[in-house]
């Protein structure tokens, strides 16, 4: 498989947040898969099999099945990350990069369990399935279920969008793309790769996961932020269709994709930045160049932004994608499948609580540092105005965190949800509100705190939630209801109120906290506020 893993620079902090240390498993378990043999280790009752390789990356080009073996892999040891300008992953990083993990309770049985298959977030541009937040070990056992998760192709290697560019290479308006045979036209899928990366890894579940316990006509796809919203494309991308029949989005919008005159205007401001000029030439060299050159152009500036790094994520490109995934409706051909769209109360205090004076601010401040985080053209008076009026015991830090999750964060969720609901399609949503106690509470219900508590891994030491009493109680709750939606398609439990699916008519929402509640509009007014305005994901 030629497969090498980087395994020099673990910190003692993460060899020490590992949930369940490869060290610490004992014992064998062999499956056969579609490529060839595999064998995983077994600990306190589940099979876990780590690296197991999907598919092979050629860059800018749709992944391919691996050639097939005869020995035996042992997958003990999670696969290399994508490459990323983040924090060295200590499995590695390498263009080489289509891995999935997988956790069950039984190998090579007669039983089907359900399949809860994770996508990691890290927007379009960092993360990894390797995390020790994403460890399935308890979330198996907690609901006698497969737990997948999985990397893929991110950034300029997942979502580059050269397609325009080869066309004008070619000869633009003079060249018809049914004249040309596929070898030619290399790069028309590039600024979807990514996501191909994702259907190929479903495809691999569907082949593959019945040997592993699973059953493949049960599967469902959850994510978290950038996850969350790789799911939502997903739903309307016609090569996803069938290889899931539940779908749970975490934080994680994907209303509108980029356009392919930005994600153009985008390629070539990253080819610009490695002396490139957008021309055959240009598209021929950046095939061949270092990952490492690759990388360092992620920082090249955001023409569309207008700051930042460059943005690269899903591309209305006409070959893969061929509507955006939730504008100017909810895609058709996923109405049939139950899903759950999920937020946090404070979502920004993540975004934006490192800076130690965003919790100091005054009302004088306020009115001009609103604007560029909400991401929307409101006025910010009208916005302070009425927050102080529905809310008097807010301070400007609280006016700030709160408007700035409601237009930047939670629209995207509202958009989906209420696209869904017009369209008669099931749909349930639930509002994170329980309250981290880390810090003295500073950080409230901030993005990504739902993680932990989905995958009952509170005790990893960098965990937002602690691994205290109430954290763990808010842990059943949340585990629970994933695991009964995957099982049914419903997240009701009986620990749980009557949990409505949600319509226009009462926008049902089920507060996720310590009791839980079902709630009618929550935040309603704050809703109606950003209503006002037009939503377009900031990127697209």
């Amino acid at each position: 498989m030629n497969r090498r893993h980087a395994l020099t620079g673990l910190t003692a902090l993460t060899a020490t947040a590992l949930v369940t240390p490869v060290s610490a498993r004992s014992a064998v378990s062999k499956v056969q898969t579609t490529a060839g043999p595999v064998t995983g280790q077994v600990k306190d009752g589940v099979s876990v099999y780590l690296g197991l390789r999907y598919g092979i990356a050629r860059r800018f080009q749709p992944p391919v099945k691996p050639e097939p073996w005869t020995k035996p892999f042992a997958a003990v040891t999670y696969g290399p990350a994508s490459p990323q300008g983040s924090t060295p992953d200590p499995y590695g990083q390498s263009e080489d990069c289509l891995f999935l993990n997988i956790w069950t309770p039984e190998a090579n049985t007669k039983k089907a369990r359900p399949v809860m298959f994770y996508i990691h977030g890290g927007a379009y541009a960092n993360g990894s399935g390797g995390s020790p937040l994403y460890d399935g070990t308890n979330l198996a056992l907690r609901g006698d279920v497969v737990v997948v998760t999985v990397n893929h192709r991110l950034n300029a290697f997942g979502y580059l969008y050269l397609a325009r560019l080869e066309r004008l290479a070619l000869g633009g308006a003079n060249v018809s793309l049914l004249e040309h045979t596929p070898s030619a036209l290399r790069l028309q899928q590039s600024g979807n790769c990514g996501q191909l990366d994702l259907h190929l890894a479903l495809e691999w579940v569907r082949d593959n996961i019945r040997n592993f316990g699973g059953d493949p006509n049960q599967v469902m796809v959850f994510g978290q932020s950038g996850g969350g919203a790789k799911i939502a494309t997903m739903m309307a991308t016609p090569s996803a269709r069938g290889l899931f029949n539940r779908a749970a989005t975490m934080s994680g919008q994907q209303v509108t994709a980029s356009g392919p005159g930005n994600a153009t205007l985008r390629a070539t401001a990253f080819l610009e930045l490695l002396g490139l000029k957008p021309d055959a030439d240009g598209l021929a060299k950046v095939q061949t160049l270092p990952v490492a050159d690759l990388v360092a152009a992620l920082k090249a500036k955001d023409p569309v932004i207008g700051s930042g790094g460059v943005y690269m994520g899903p591309v209305l490109d006409e070959t893969v994608l061929f509507r955006h995934p939730f504008w100017p409706d909810a895609p058709s051909q996923s109405h049939d499948i139950p899903m759950m769209i999920g937020n946090t109360r404070d979502e920004t205090r993540a975004f934006l609580g490192g800076d130690p004076h965003n919790f100091e601010l005054t009302w004088d401040e306020l009115p001009a540092k609103l604007p560029p985080q909400y991401r929307v053209d409101i006025d910010p008076y009208i916005v302070i105005d009425t927050y102080r009026r529905l809310y008097p015991d807010m301070s400007p830090s609280d006016v700030f965190f709160a408007a700035t999750t409601a237009g930047r964060s939670w629209r995207g969720a509202v958009e989906e949800l209420e696209a869904r609901a017009k369209a008669g399609a099931v749909i349930y949503a639930y509002q994170a509100d329980w309250r981290s106690p880390k810090d003295g509470g500073k950080h409230g219900a901030p993005h990504t705190i739902d993680i932990p508590l989905v995958f009952r891994t509170t005790a990893v030491p960098d965990s937002i939630t602690t691994d205290s009493d109430d954290a763990r109680r808010i842990a059943d709750l949340f585990s629970d209801a994933f695991i009964a939606f995957a099982k049914s398609g419903s997240p009701q439990t009986p620990a749980l109120p009557q949990w409505l699916p949600y319509t226009m008519a009462g926008r049902e929402t089920m507060l996720m906290d310590l009791p839980p509640q079902l709630a009618l509009d929550p935040r309603g007014e704050e809703r109606k506020l950003f209503s006002k305005v037009p939503f377009i994901q900031q990127g697209t």
